[in-house]
C-alpha cells in the first residue's frame, strides 16, 4: 500500500511519466539528464518493481528536426507530422537509454479511443501484462501522429492515469518542473507545498489556477489533478515530484519533497474503466431528489432528469449532472438523447406512450453507472 513517497520504492508495479519540458530542450533531448532518470528505473526494475514510463517529446523532437515553427504546434497538420518523425526519435532515445541497463524497451502508441473502447482497452491491458511478464519496460506515449483535437487526450498526465489503471498498477509518478501542488501560485510569497492530499475536493480542484499550472508542454497542474481524480477512484496512488533535478526519482525521496494524492476508494475493474473515462457523448442534468438517490446507489430514472444535451446513441457514454452543474456521475446510456428527451420527467406509466414501447428500467442503470 503506498502511503508515502519512500513507499513508491515498494510498490509491485509503478508508472513514471516524463514531460516534454524535462525531456527535451530547445528541440534536443537532455541526454545525461536521461541517463540519470534511466539508471534510476534500472534500480528500481533490480528491487523487482515492473516500470512502464509515459514519455512526451515526439512533437519536440520532430518538430526540431522538420524545422517547424511553433514547436510543431502552429496548427494539427503540423503537430500530427512532428508526431510521426519524433516518435522514431523518442523510441531511439529510451532503447538506448535502457539498452545500457540491459533492458528492452517496448514502444506502445495509444489514442483515446484505445482506452475509451472497452474492448481495446482489454487488449492494451494484455499487451502491458505480457510486456512486463517478459521484463520489458513499455514507453507510451499518445499517437499524436493521428489523433486529432476531438478525440485526444491532449495531455500525458491523465494518459498515465489511464495507463495504470490497464496495467494494474499500484502507483503513478508524475515528473513536473515544480516540486509538487502548492496550494496558491507557486511563484507568490507565502506559497506552501500541499505534500499529502486525501481525495480531490473543489478546494483542491481551485489551487490549479491558470497562474499555478506548471509545465511548458500540454499539461499543467489542473491536468495532473484531474489524473489524480482517476487514479484515486481506482485504488491507484499518484505523486507529482520535481524532475528538473538529476536523479529526480532519489532527490525527492531524499529530500521528501512532492505532492502524493492517496487511492479512495478501490472501484471493480469494469467501473474503474467507466469512471475513467474522459469523452462523454452527452450531458443528463438531474433533480435534486434524483441527485440524493444515484448517491444512494439508485439507478437513473427518467422521472429525475430535468435537461438533456448531446449526441448520443444506446450504449455510449453520457454524464451525470446537478442542477448547478456539478458532476456526478457517468455511465452508459440506455436510450438515445432523442428517446430521453421525449421521457424526461415522466414517470414509468407515462412514458410507454411516448416511446411506443415498454419504458427499460433505467435511463442509466447502476450496474453500468460509476458516482464521480
Amino acid at each position: 500500500m503506498v502511503s508515502d513517497l519512500a513507499s513508491l520504492t515498494q510498490c509491485r508495479r509503478l508508472v513514471v511519466k516524463v514531460g516534454s519540458s524535462l525531456l527535451v530542450e530547445q528541440g534536443t533531448a537532455r541526454a545525461a539528464w536521461l541517463a540519470s532518470l534511466a539508471g534510476e528505473l534500472a534500480g528500481l526494475k533490480a528491487k523487482g518493481i515492473q516500470i512502464i514510463v509515459v514519455s512526451s517529446g515526439a512533437i519536440a523532437l520532430g518538430a526540431a528536426k522538420l524545422g517547424l515553427a511553433g514547436g510543431g504546434r502552429a496548427n494539427l497538420a503540423d503537430a500530427q507530422a512532428a508526431a510521426s518523425v519524433g516518435q522514431i526519435a523518442l523510441a531511439g532515445l529510451w532503447s538506448g537509454c535502457l539498452g545500457e541497463h540491459d533492458i528492452t524497451a517496448a514502444q506502445m502508441l495509444l489514442t483515446l479511443e484505445d482506452l475509451e473502447d472497452r474492448r481495446r482497452y482489454l487488449n492494451a491491458s494484455a499487451t502491458f501484462e505480457r510486456l512486463l511478464e517478459a521484463g520489458a519496460v513499455p514507453v507510451v506515449n499518445e499517437n499524436d501522429s493521428v489523433a486529432t483535437t476531438e478525440i485526444r487526450f491532449g495531455d500525458n498526465d491523465r494518459l498515465a492515469a489511464r495507463v495504470a489503471q490497464a496495467a494494474s498498477a499500484d502507483a503513478v509518478l508524475l515528473l513536473s518542473d515544480v516540486d509538487g501542488l502548492y496550494d496558491r501560485d507557486p511563484r507568490k510569497a507565502g506559497a506552501a507545498l500541499v505534500e499529502r492530499v486525501e481525495g480531490i475536493t473543489s478546494e483542491i480542484m481551485n489551487m490549479a489556477s491558470s497562474g499555478s499550472s506548471s509545465g511548458l508542454g500540454s499539461g499543467g497542474m489542473a491536468s495532473k489533478l484531474q489524473a489524480a481524480q482517476i487514479a484515486e477512484r481506482a485504488g491507484i496512488a499518484l505523486a507529482i515530484i520535481n524532475g528538473t533535478h538529476g536523479s529526480p526519482i532519489s532527490n525527492a525521496l531524499e529530500t521528501g519533497r512532492g505532492t502524493i494524492f492517496l487511492p479512495q476508494r478501490k472501484d471493480a475493474a469494469r467501473k474503474a474503466w467507466l469512471g475513467g473515462r474522459l469523452a462523454p457523448r452527452g450531458t443528463l442534468r438531474v433533480d435534486k431528489g434524483c441527485a440524493a438517490a444515484l448517491e444512494g446507489g439508485a439507478s437513473l430514472l427518467a422521472a429525475g432528469i430535468v435537461g438533456v444535451s448531446g449526441d448520443f446513441r444506446r450504449g455510449d457514454l453520457v454524464s451525470i449532472v446537478s442542477m448547478g452543474g456539478k458532476a456526478l456521475a457517468q455511465g452508459l446510456a440506455e436510450y438515445s438523447v432523442a428517446e430521453v428527451q421525449a421521457i424526461a420527467g415522466k414517470r414509468a406509466e407515462d412514458q410507454a406512450e411516448r416511446l411506443g414501447y415498454a419504458p427499460r428500467a433505467a435511463v442509466v442503470h447502476r450496474d453500468h453507472m460509476v458516482l464521480l
